[in-house]
């Protein structure tokens, strides 16, 4: 073979070769100056979370030797054993340099992660001199550390917690800490938008309670903030330890679990929980129970983003259970090849959970991370000081793998948005896309302005705990083992028709029935769910009562009582069912009518306007007939005339049809108006009114008089504080058939009833009773509830459809039926007006009208008015100039007609 073909076989072989060696690496020799540094990373080993960082982190720095060919960017990997307080104990050891090296060594990337206990962990960092630290550490844990060494306030640490916290101090106290997740003040927003969109009035949050700090107990102010936006609050809250920090979780987690149990609410949000504890947890509820109807689980992205790498065991147990997730891109090339590399990886290392090994967007964070500090290393060529290095990790904007690398204010700044998610079967279903400016859309290729929805309307059914979809969970129970609530109701009451207490002896129960207690069934029947409860007589008054379910003697009170504002300390009320008003109720006498004077019975109107009238059409007959009728000659004629058509006497006989046909209607309303005269003015002279004894509230102040109601209401106390009554003049009357008595021994002048109560009274004791004064407007009868108390709302609710519906009317109508019918009517002996009258007037008038305007016409021809104006033409020398140019024409059409012819 001649020496110039092998040197064309061999070549491309060469070329071929040498390509090979740069794209695995072997470039490295091209490098003249090389990076060199030390991550380190304090993750926990035995957890989910932390083998997925652990694969992630390992993962990124052969990815970034491939693509710079940095041997000696090292990752020093500790394992925290759960406990991220560790890294204190690594980190004061730390320092930080760069060293260059030598272009002929060779780039192999050095991985040496460290299993050991705590004191083997220190002696490793202090060793090995990290440069920055990617770990499960919070801001409050390193803050806290940092007062001991000062090198922790001097060097770069990412922290991969979820969701990230800053604390107010974090800024001076800790200038380079990063946090590589969402702020917690989005997820707080997305739970309350949940929660808002359910209606739940009270809910129970249970967080973690890691390393004996309290840096996440802030969550619970800032989420009790929050949810005062939707009407909500936080009910109670428990605080779990770590699984590392208790002897017996299944034993700890129970005793927590019996106390959530006993409490009326069942909304339940897993604020910060490891994936550990919440998989106990879950398991543990769903064998007391927990996981069925009525009940409603949150959890928050920390668990909901690692339902993709959990076994179906772990999913059965959270069957209902509505959560959110991170959302990010999954179907981009990069990271589709990349979740094939981790699968690989992750079941090469944990064979056990190969078929669980799917990357969450945690491990998307620690690539992500760790990929930000090599870059920012890299930006340096020889030593780099720990401020110049956390500013190049700061100013960091790439794209990664879970969206761009970009920190604001130390916290990851990326546009953050949520998968609102249902576990249902062995997996999970997306409900919608959530972000905090628009809100919750139907899918990711709808989320934009246009399409976003402020709510989960129309978003499909929810698989609630319990089975099949159903209607929403109301969010509370009555107690374990449905308990019927216990409900008070008033016994002594002076108006048993409202609500009345018997005993049967037959069947020896107490029986409750009345106005108020009918409207209750009809609202509890309103409600979608169904409300067991017992109504239990209360011997005292309505304070007392209301002050019982304040202390939880009792579970709510129903009856008449009134809503008023110094109740609405203590407890709540639902809508009112009945509209009330302080009425004041006192007898009536009988007193002569003194319109005696028979001007009173029409209004000076009236009167004035049928003079008018008179007096104009006796003119108007006066004018037409005074020419052809001697009957009317004379001034004097023309008033008598006016007068005696009132009575019908006229003695004139008119001879012009004109005249008639403007007297006959003029007559017709003579005939109208003196019928109504004389009944008025006969009813005023003979009829009594029944009028007030007391007319108002004033003349009874001002007399001392005593006044009467229900010793057993708010009235006393309103009379006393309000009205200012003296107590002693104030008479406690404890029955309905008690005030007749009271009124006519003179024990009272007046009594003062709810406006409800007036109109029993006023229709059983039809006469001799009556309202005085103005009504005095109250809040209404509302039913009683504990303070917070959810079903509040629903009753509220409930009882508005009872009223819409009619069903209230028909329940009125009911009480009023027993009523007396015969009641007095009163008489109104007010003057009449000119309403009744004013067809006939306008009439009259138009046809009255009429005839003047022809009356006006034959005047103006009988004085020869043609006459008077041809006088003054001819005056003004009009009519002469007239008649010349007229009878020149006519000459000039004579001749013309001659020649003509």
């Amino acid at each position: 073979m001649s020496p110039l073909l092998f040197f064309f076989l061999v070549l491309p072989l060469l070329l071929e070769s040498k390509a090979k060696a740069i794209e695995a690496g072997d470039n490295c020799s091209l490098i003249t100056h090389q990076i060199t540094g030390k991550i380190g990373g304090v993750i926990n080993y035995s957890s989910r979370l932390g083998k997925e960082q652990k694969v992630a982190m390992e993962m990124a720095v052969e990815d970034y030797f491939r693509s710079s060919c940095s041997k000696q960017l090292t990752l020093q990997l500790e394992d925290s054993g759960g406990d991220s307080s560790r890294v204190a104990s690594a980190s004061i050891l730390i320092r930080s340099t760069f060293v260059p090296i030598n272009s002929t060594d060779t780039c192999l990337p050095e991985l040496t992660p460290s299993a050991y206990n705590n004191s083997a962990a220190t002696e490793l960092i202090s060793s090995k001199q990290v440069q920055s630290i990617i770990g499960a550490m919070t801001a409050q844990e390193t803050g806290l550390f940092s007062e001991v060494d000062m090198n922790m306030k001097n060097i770069p640490i990412i922290s991969l917690t979820s969701p990230a916290i800053t604390p107010p101090s974090m800024p001076h106290q800790l200038p380079y800490f990063l946090q590589m997740s969402n702020h917690i003040t989005l997820h707080m927003q997305c739970i309350v938008d949940i929660v808002g969109h359910f209606k739940w009035r009270k809910v129970t949050a249970l967080y973690e309670h890691k390393n004996g700090f309290s840096a996440y107990s802030g969550i619970i102010t800032l989420l009790s903030d929050k949810l005062k936006d939707v009407n909500s609050e936080i009910s109670y809250h428990s605080d779990l330890s770590s699984l590392s920090s208790i002897s017996n979780p299944e034993i700890t987690i129970e005793q927590e679990l019996i106390k959530l149990r006993s409490k009326s609410n069942r909304v339940f949000i897993v604020l910060v929980s490891s994936l550990e504890l919440a998989i106990l947890l879950f398991e543990k509820a769903n064998q007391m129970r927990m996981m069925e109807k009525d009940y409603v689980w949150i959890v928050t992205d920390e668990i909901a983003s690692l339902l993709d790498s959990v076994d179906s065991s772990v999913v059965n147990n959270m069957q209902g259970v509505i959560g959110f997730k991170t959302n990010f891109a999954r179907t981009r090339d990069t990271f589709k090849r990349f979740k094939s590399r981790f699968r690989n990886k992750y079941g090469s290392k944990y064979p056990e959970e190969e078929e669980y090994s799917n990357p969450s967007i945690f491990a998307l964070r620690a690539y992500d991370a760790t990929w930000a500090i090599a870059r920012a290393m890299e930006k340096s060529q020889g030593k780099i000081t720990s401020k110049e290095l956390s500013w190049n990790i700061l100013s960091s904007n790439f794209e990664g793998l879970s969206g761009t690398v970009r920190f604001e204010n130390n916290v990851l700044w990326q546009s953050p948005s949520f998968q609102i998610i249902n576990v249902v079967g062995n997996s999970y279903r997306v409900m919608a896309v959530w972000s905090p400016k628009f809100g919750f859309s139907q899918s990711e290729e709808k989320y934009n302005g246009a399409t976003a929805n402020s709510s989960l309307k129309n978003l499909g059914p929810v698989y609630w705990p319990g089975g099949m979809p159903s209607t929403n969970p109301r969010g509370w129970a009555i107690s374990d083992a449905d308990i019927p609530l216990k409900i008070g109701v008033p016994a002594m009451g002076a108006f048993k028709q409202f609500v009345r207490v018997t005993f049967d002896q037959t069947q020896n129960a107490t029986c409750v029935t009345g106005f108020t207690i009918n409207v209750f069934e009809a609202v509890v029947k309103r409600l979608p769910y169904s409300l067991p409860y017992v109504l239990v007589p209360f011997y005292g008054t309505y304070d007392e009562m209301v002050e019982q379910v304040y202390r939880n003697g009792l579970d709510a009170a129903v009856g008449d009582t009134e809503i008023m504002a110094d109740r609405f300390q203590y407890v709540e009320f639902s809508q009112p069912y009945v509209d009330s008003g302080l009425v004041m109720v006192v007898t009536q006498k009988a007193e002569t009518s003194q319109t005696t004077w028979m001007l009173k019975t029409f209004t000076k109107k009236l009167w004035l306007l049928m003079i008018a009238m008179h007096v104009f059409i006796g003119l108007l007959v006066w004018l037409i007939e005074r020419g052809n009728n001697t009957e009317f000659d004379g001034i004097g004629t023309m008033l008598w005339f006016s007068v005696t058509i009132i009575f019908y006497a006229h003695r004139q006989p008119l001879t012009s049809n004109l005249s008639r046909l403007v007297l006959t209607p003029w007559l017709f309303v003579i005939l109208i108006v003196v019928a109504s005269f004389t009944a008025s003015l006969s009813s005023a002279m003979t009829v009594s009114r029944l009028e007030p004894s007391v007319v108002d509230i004033e003349t009874l102040q001002r007399t001392n008089a005593p006044v009467g109601c229900n010793g057993n209401s708010f009235i006393v106390r309103y009379l006393i504080n309000v009205l200012l009554f003296k107590p002693e003049n104030i008479k406690k009357i404890d029955s309905i058939h008690d005030y007749p008595e009271a009124f006519e021994t003179g024990y009272v002048k007046a009594a003062f009833f709810v406006e409800p109560h007036a109109k029993v009274f006023l229709g059983k004791y039809c006469k001799g009773y009556t309202k005085a004064g103005p009504t005095l407007k109250l809040g209404g009868f509302g039913f009683v509830f504990p303070k917070g108390s959810p079903l509040a709302f629903d009753i509220s609710e409930a009882t508005l459809k009872v009223i819409e519906s009619g069903e209230l009317r028909q329940f009125e109508e009911l009480l009023s039926s027993s009523n007396c019918t015969s009641q007095t009517t009163a008489i109104d002996t007010s003057s009449l007006g000119l309403e009744p009258f004013a067809g006939l007037f306008i009439l009259s008038g138009t046809i009255a009208a009429f005839g003047s305007l022809v009356a006006i016409f034959r005047l103006g021809r009988n004085v020869h008015i043609l006459s008077y104006i041809q006088t003054e033409l001819t005056r003004r020398r009009i009519w002469r100039w007239a008649s010349i140019q007229l009878s020149r024409k006519c000459s000039t059409k004579e001749t013309s007609s001659t020649q003509a012819c």
